[in-house]
């Protein structure tokens, strides 16, 4: 593959995730219209939006092993329509059972069928190893930038025509991924070259999926990966669901939210750069140890700050640095673990544990603020999972980038 037909594929694989991304990241604007709508509860629609965090991320394993065995376009372009199809359908329902349906299932598995593990995989497979973290950062970017556009569009479509034509637009853009699907056709073979993993030096370019799975699920640095994937789950379904309601419950406009939900996916544009760029140069293990403690610094200022619009900017920013940022190391560290060849369902596992931390982080905070009136206990322990996840990367099994670059020599 040329360099600019490379790239070229990077960028498509981004835009992609630009669409999926900004339609998830940007749900919680739609929290209060539609119990306004329906008059379901906060409680009840958190639930269905917190499933909406499990079921995006049980599918990840489950569309990552279908993209491995028949390619990633039909399941992107199967995605498309079923992000479309939930998007359309929340404008019509009005119970918790059909809430449940169309956001958190029809809604979430569309958009699971268009995001990382898929993404990323697919990218990582036609690409080399020196390529991966640069590319995985960009296509991370795409994301970012998805609710950096995303987050106050929908708040100007709802504060001029109402929600549910926002709804409608996101399942319109939804349609548009199918046919960037095009340029991701085709199963390409295993890579020919084995990695530093031990795993790998076991014949990886013959190895079957069952056997890869089973290695993978015996390896502590895949458990630990898993563990501080939970936390960055966790704090980021929470925020992107109950950020509204913070800025609500400080008396502040609707705009401060939609303000911050784009500086947060701004500043990961930054940050997802960045990251991409020092995972060629630096052990990503020590990457994801920074940022998850420089979350925990940011969590703690933030509870202890005036609750002003500068304040939740500021936040927004510091956050955003590191927002979906660990995802490249992520998917980079069991690329480099287990190869690339099942990167998309061993990536996939690692993303359902994500999520299995969003569906906490977003149910648990519609609980609080029901039977508490407000957040705090759950700034608190968000803030002492960003710490577990920090100290939890350091006994991962890396060797140095300048390593692995002697041996590739």
């Amino acid at each position: 593959m040329t360099r600019r037909s490379t790239w070229s594929l990077v960028l498509v694989a981004s835009v992609i995730l630009m669409i999926t991304m900004g339609s998830r990241q940007s749900l919680g604007l739609f929290l209060s219209p539609i119990n306004t709508h329906t008059g379901l509860g906060v409680a009840k629609i958190s639930f269905a939006m917190a499933g909406a965090q499990l079921v995006w991320g049980a599918i990840q394993p489950v569309f990552g092993a279908m993209a491995d065995r028949w390619g990633p376009a039909r399941v992107i372009v199967l995605g498309a329509f079923l992000l479309a199809a939930g998007s359309a359908l929340t404008t019509q329902v009005t119970s918790e059972w059909g809430l449940i349906f169309a956001i958190g299932i029809l809604s979430a598995a569309g958009a699971g069928a268009g995001s990382f593990s898929i993404l990323i995989g697919a990218t990582a497979q036609r690409i080399s190893a020196q390529q991966r973290s640069m590319a995985g950062g960009i296509i991370n970017a795409g994301g970012s930038m998805g609710q950096f556009i995303f987050a106050p569009l929908n708040q100007a479509v709802m504060s001029a025509f109402g929600w549910m034509q926002a709804m409608w637009m996101m399942a319109v853009a939804a349609l548009a991924t199918a046919p960037l699907a095009w340029w991701l056709r085709g199963t390409p073979h295993a890579e020919k070259t084995p990695t530093a993993a031990a795993s790998a030096s076991a014949n990886a370019t013959g190895i079957s999926m069952r056997e890869q799975l089973r290695i993978a699920l015996r390896d502590r640095s895949y458990w630990c990966l898993h563990a501080g994937f939970f936390t960055c789950g966790f704090h980021i379904a929470f925020l992107v669901t109950h950020m509204p309601g913070e800025v609500d419950l400080c008396g502040l406009s609707a705009n401060v939210a939609s303000t911050s939900l784009a500086l947060i996916g701004l500043a990961n544009v930054v940050g997802s750069l960045t990251v991409g760029a020092l995972g060629t140069r630096v052990r990503m293990k020590m990457i994801l140890f920074w940022m998850y403690l420089s979350r925990t610094v940011a969590i703690l200022i933030f509870m202890a700050a005036p609750k002003e619009p500068l304040t939740f900017y500021v936040f927004a920013i510091a956050l955003g640095a590191t927002w979906l940022a660990t995802v490249p190391p992520t998917a980079g560290l069991t690329a480099k673990l287990f190869g690339a060849r099942y990167l998309a369902t061993l990536f996939g596992l690692t993303l359902f544990t994500h999520q299995i931390g969003g569906f906490l982080g977003a149910w648990l905070g519609g609980l609080a603020v029901v039977h508490m009136g407000n957040y705090d206990w759950i700034w608190w322990a968000d803030a002492a999972l960003a710490l577990m996840a920090a100290l939890v990367n350091l006994p991962i099994r890396e060797e140095r980038p300048e390593a692995l670059a002697l041996k590739a020599a």
